[in-house]
């Protein structure tokens, strides 16, 4: 095999400029793929921090039976009671991979600065609970002032947007208006503990964050609309969402469960756009190696006719020129993914000692611009590269192996 290798390599030296052409084009191509895959992988991993702690969704949230269909309807009656909640907590913090679990009520209505009145949105939530769950997300996102206290039910966080609507800042009082779950008006004053960038154009203006005791106290009601559970490692969450739903109905209550993913919509959305983009980027990298391959072997085959001819006429058969042939295309997929690995080496590292930031659609902050080097992606692409090339040099192999030993040998 070695003597077969040997010969190739020497055949692709004679024309040295198209074999470069042909490696280059490989090695952008591999990079390519490699860059993008890896700046998937990364946005994917953000996308997943940010649904499971920037949005407070918890590994896996538990609701009553029925709440996703009727749970804005008739809010009251698909609650989790106090007792039922507690129970919940109680049976989650039994298994050794739930790090939290901890109710939420999330609750709507008018927040005012005594002048100006504007909607907001507010996740009920336990302060202490909700430090956990945000974890290294806080210093990403972090709160200007002291933020919420487990001992002050009237301290409350809200979105930048928002504040800079009402003109209000930390240390400053306002005061929330919401329609209780009997359909009376119930109004309560707020303390702003904090003011925080949510990430998103379309929540920073709407949203806060209250104590949980403060969204019941507002809505009148001892209950909760889910748990929310967070566990030690995101991969287990379909196991852990099984065997907490065996407990539970063990234990005679009657919930529904979702994952972090099947909550986050945008999670999804983003995540199917980019792997339609993935494709379409390796659809062009797999053409442009193709006809790469076929180029350079097609004309390669029309130089060497008389090559060919005389290798035939001295009893090389015609499955020895299919191999020849083979083994170049395999030998420029192998050196140009070599070429490419190097070259996605070099672009990582200038991203990574740049660190370029960009703000992304529906984003309110800057991000930034992060690839992750993916080994595993790399070695598929060079296998896949390399057979792929070997593959594309066939044709032209076939068409050199059955030309006329006659015709070869006599051809100008």
């Amino acid at each position: 095999m070695f003597k077969w290798i040997k010969i190739a390599w020497r055949n692709l030296l004679k024309n040295k400029r198209r074999s470069l052409v042909t490696l280059l084009a490989i090695g952008i191509g591999f990079t390519a793929v490699n860059i993008f895959k890896g700046y998937t992988d990364n946005t994917y991993n953000g996308l997943r921090e940010s649904a499971i702690r920037g949005e407070g969704l918890g590994h896996i949230s538990i609701y009553k039976k029925g709440w996703h269909e009727n749970g804005q309807i008739d809010p009251a009656s698909y609650m989790l009671t106090q007792k039922e909640y507690k129970k919940i907590i109680e049976i989650a913090h039994e298994d050794d991979d739930v790090i939290l679990a901890t109710p939420r009520l999330y609750i709507s209505g008018m927040v005012s600065n005594g002048t100006v009145s504007t909607i907001f949105i507010a996740g009920g939530v336990v302060p202490s609970a909700e430090m956990t769950i945000r974890g290294s997300l806080a210093a990403i996102r972090p709160v200007t002032g002291p933020g919420m206290d487990d001992n002050n039910i009237y301290g409350i966080e809200m979105g930048e947007g928002l504040a800079k609507i009402l003109n209000i800042s930390p240390g400053d009082n306002g005061v929330v208006m919401a329609a209780t779950l009997d359909g009376q008006i119930n109004a309560l004053d707020i303390d702003i503990a904090g003011v925080y960038n949510t990430g998103s154009d379309a929540t920073n203006d709407k949203f806060m964050r209250v104590p949980f005791k403060f969204a019941q106290s507002l809505y009148e009601t001892d209950n909760a609309d889910r748990v929310v559970v967070l566990l030690m490692d995101w991969k287990k969450t379909e196991v852990l969402k099984d065997r907490l739903s065996n407990a539970l109905a063990s234990a005679g209550l009657s919930c529904e469960l979702r994952t972090w993913k099947d909550l986050s919509l945008f999670y999804n959305k983003v995540r199917n756009m980019f792997d339609i983009i993935f494709t379409f980027i390796f659809c062009i990298v797999l053409i442009i190696v193709v006809m790469s391959i076929i180029n350079t072997m097609s004309m390669s085959v029309l130089e060497r006719t008389r090559e060919i001819g005389t290798l035939r006429a001295l009893g090389l058969k015609r499955g020895g020129v299919c191999r020849l042939f083979a083994v170049e295309g395999a030998l420029l997929g192998s050196v140009g993914s070599a070429v490419g690995v190097v070259m996605t080496v070099l672009v990582w590292g200038v991203i990574y000692l740049i660190q370029p930031t960009y703000i992304p659609p529906g984003g309110s902050s800057p991000v930034p611009l992060t690839v992750n080097l993916l080994p595993w992606i790399m070695y598929l692409m060079f296998g896949f590269l390399s057979l792929l090339s070997l593959f594309s040099a066939v044709l032209p192999a076939v068409q050199a192996a059955r030309s006329n030993v006659v015709d070869a040998l006599g051809h100008v």
